[in-house]
């Protein structure tokens, strides 16, 4: 098994970690403990939720997935997971979350309602990361992290991090937790993914430069990168089959961001350079996100047990220079496919 160190803390965690973003929607609680438990058998340790989980998030279930997770936990030794989740980000951002009446900011008070009802469904007396959903771009970064501060100091979290951040923000935050001496992100989980390098533009520097780890998700870009889409019959329960059909349409718009023209032509030629160097595309796409030196631990998902196989598999691959190559060629002619 790979460890590696995220940022600057002593979170000692494996280079692939499972995401629980389904648990509670998609997958029910006993596939979701087949999943946990495979991976923690294969020797995983880090394993990341959010308070707003399920996805897609609806009022009805937000939660449930730290609910099961909690109930897993308990089957297990707590110190030996190294356990992630999220406070909801800003309701002025990019969606209105479904919980706290479609209020939620990054301030003191959605801080601390927050990881009360984190800690209880996960039934645990601490996180040891404790990370920002996405940024609130209103309240300043200061307020956040003096919240965060004291839970810090109250031994309920451990270490921060943040996500869906840009370089901008990133950099003004650590800026803020430097001169006001707070405890700063320590990473960032962002989108990142052969179909979407971004992250290469302004935030592989920032994180070089600055010891802070990427906790990259999507590798395979909600399945995208498996193939499934390009086949001529897409299955009907593959996630964004079911995406395009919901009755919201910031999820059917979510959807056409993964799944449109370009991504599907630039998977294409991906498929074709896993099979020319004989490896499955799955894990092909999980260790191409989790090669670099500024990726702590690749976040993977799976709604079905058998769908873990090749994700894992990617523990034991590394790139050559060849591979690499071939893959730049396709970012190349696709210019960030996913929108």
């Amino acid at each position: 098994m790979q460890y590696r160190y995220i940022g600057k803390t002593g979170l000692r965690v494996s280079s692939i970690c499972l995401g629980t973003m389904t648990f509670g929607s998609t997958t029910d609680e006993k596939e979701a403990f087949a999943i946990l438990d495979e991976a923690y058998e294969f020797g995983i340790n880090f394993f990341d939720t959010a308070e707003l989980y399920p996805v897609p998030p609806k009022a009805s279930y937000a939660g449930a997935t730290e609910e099961i997770v909690g109930r897993w936990l308990k089957t297990k030794t707590r110190d030996s997971i190294i356990l992630a989740t999220k406070v909801a980000g800003a309701a002025s951002g990019w969606f209105v979350p479904p919980i706290r009446h479609g209020l939620t900011a990054i301030d003191r008070f959605h801080i601390k309602t927050a990881i009360e009802g984190s800690l209880k469904r996960l039934q645990t007396d601490y996180i040891d990361l404790y990370q920002v959903h996405w940024p609130d771009k209103v309240v300043p970064y200061e307020e956040g992290l003096r919240a965060f501060e004291e839970l810090i100091k109250e031994g309920k979290v451990r270490y921060i991090g943040t996500s869906n951040e840009n370089a901008s923000g990133l950099v003004e935050s650590l800026m803020v937790s430097k001169y006001e001496k707070l405890p700063r992100f320590e990473s960032i989980q962002n989108n990142f993914s052969v179909l979407n390098p971004r992250f290469f533009d302004e935030l592989e520097a920032v994180c070089k430069k600055f010891e802070v780890s990427l906790l990259p998700y999507s590798p395979i870009a909600g399945g995208i990168l498996s193939g499934k889409y390009n086949q001529k019959f897409i299955p009907n329960d593959a996630r964004f089959s079911i995406y395009l059909k919901n009755d919201e349409k910031r999820v059917r718009e979510h959807a056409k961001r993964f799944y449109n023209d370009k991504t599907i032509s630039a998977t294409a030629e991906f498929l074709e350079v896993a099979n020319r160097y004989n490896i499955h595309p799955v894990t092909l796409a999980v260790a191409y996100s989790k090669h670099f030196s500024f990726v702590a631990s690749t976040i993977i998902g799976a709604r079905k047990k058998e769908q873990l196989k090749e994700s894992l598999a990617a523990m034991d691959v590394k790139l050559n220079r060849e591979i690499l190559k071939d893959i730049a060629k396709i970012q190349q002619k696709y210019l960030y496919p996913i929108g």
